[in-house]
């Protein structure tokens, strides 16, 4: 769901297609929220990268699984995938509505 911002322009995954990507261990999920926001709560297994301080260049090597960005509701992911797309790195997915809509969905949240 896009609150008003128009179609992304990056591809994005339902909550409930990145939760089954998870699942069968096909996905890694990059949240760039600020390290407060992830604490108070994340998608299980996530890793956080801040965008105050996002650099594609530091993205973990994630082999052959999909790399999916995520915050609260997809703004500041997509503006990450931007600076991605810059840097040329092989990350263009991200979580629809984000953090929120994994909530929403009543996925599991860990703190």
């Amino acid at each position: 769901m896009v609150f008003g911002f128009g179609k992304s322009k990056h591809p994005e995954l339902s909550a409930q297609e990145l939760d089954a990507m998870l699942r069968e261990g096909a996905a890694v999920v990059v949240d760039v929220r600020e390290v407060d926001e992830f604490a108070a709560g994340h998608i299980p297994g996530a890793i956080n990268m801040p965008l105050s301080t996002f650099q594609a260049s530091k993205l973990p090597d994630v082999g052959a699984r999909k790399m999916v960005l995520t915050c609260l509701g997809g703004k500041r992911s997509g503006m990450a995938l931007d600076k991605c797309s810059v840097a040329q790195a092989a990350v263009d997915t991200h979580l629809a509505g984000g953090f929120g809509a994994w909530q929403s969905a009543g996925l599991p949240v860990e703190r």
